[in-house]
């Protein structure tokens, strides 16, 4: 059994049946785990909520190459590289696009599985190509773009979960750089605006809002903001004066979570020893010695009052990994 509390960013006890650490992709070629089996990467979008009866495959691979076009810099990672560290190592070789990305924790390899977004940017906008080793099937796959299936906060790598291992992503970053600043507090930003002052920006901004996993776990935004249609954001806005939403398309809008969780009193909610981060109300977090049943709960009540108010069902962006793997609430 190998212990899991310090591989995941909530922390929760938790051990697993058998570890595998792939550090270079040879590993891969003569891995043949048996079921159930889960693909691990920081942990900073996973929660361990029991002992895991089976095998964790964790990516440690690394490296990152540079490589100059025309009219765009293609930059090819491992997908065991850390995220936010990619971005800051872009910033400072004046490489932009990426900058409203940053201090999103995780690895590279789980940026394209969630389509990592922040601040009206999306880690879909820049890839090229995904490199991936099928861990059903053992053989090699690249994946375009199109192939990728990217969606909000969803890939075709998160519809089929556990068998594509990321080792790599080829991103391509436009040398004529332009800023996206539409979202707040980006928007107040001083003319002309900078890709250092956003990067800059983003940082404080997160930092304000987003409590430190190394000193209070959690596993950053727990919920989706979930989409509806323009009739019903024009119900709940009856019913809740001043819900934030941003437009989809024409038909269909995107709402804040952490708003509602917040304007329907949530914010104080605890079960044991976890509870939603008084700053941000998106957040939960473990407060010391927590257990998955009560993160469970805790998601659980926020959920159901949610939906009991404004028919909204929330949908967890963390992955809930139980005894036999992915479990929902």
């Amino acid at each position: 059994m190998r212990d899991l509390s310090n591989l995941h960013t909530f922390r929760l006890p938790s051990q697993c049946r058998d570890f595998v650490e792939v550090t270079s992709a040879d590993n891969l070629m003569t891995l043949e785990p048996q079921e159930p089996w889960y693909l691990l990467g920081e942990g900073s979008n996973t929660a361990f909520i029991e002992d895991f009866h089976g095998t964790v495959i964790h990516n440690a691979l690394k490296g990152v190459q540079v490589d100059e076009l025309p009219e765009y810099t293609r930059v090819t990672v491992a997908g065991g590289e850390n995220w936010h560290e990619l971005v800051s190592q872009l910033r400072s070789m004046d490489i932009n696009g990426l900058e409203n990305l940053a201090l999103i924790p995780g690895s590279v390899g789980a940026a394209p599985v969630q389509n990592i977004g922040a601040y009206g940017v999306e880690v879909s906008q820049f890839i090229e190509l995904v490199t991936a080793w099928d861990v059903e099937k053992r053989h090699w796959a690249y994946f375009t773009p199109s192939d990728c299936e990217f969606g909000y906060r969803d890939s075709v790598f998160k519809q089929t979960p556990g068998r594509w291992f990321i080792t790599e992503v080829s991103f391509l970053m436009p040398k004529k750089w332009h800023p996206v600043t539409h979202y707040a507090p980006l928007n107040e930003l001083p003319e002309p605006v900078t890709a250092q002052a956003i990067f800059d920006k983003v940082i404080e901004t997160r930092r304000q809002k987003l409590p430190d996993p190394t000193v209070t776990p959690n596993a950053g935004s727990f919920f989706k903001n979930p989409v509806v249609s323009i009739e019903h954001l024009k119900v709940l806005e009856s019913k809740l004066p001043g819900v934030v939403s941003y437009p989809v398309s024409d038909s269909s809008v995107k709402l804040a979570a952490g708003w509602l969780i917040d304007n329907l009193g949530l914010k104080s909610l605890s079960v044991g020893n976890v509870g939603v981060n008084p700053k941000q109300a998106l957040v939960l977090v473990n407060k010391g010695q927590a257990q998955g049943a009560e993160l469970l709960a805790l998601a659980q009540e926020i959920q159901d009052r949610v939906y009991d108010v404004t028919g909204v069902e929330l949908e967890p962006e963390v992955r809930l990994v139980g005894a036999q793997g992915l479990i929902n609430l």
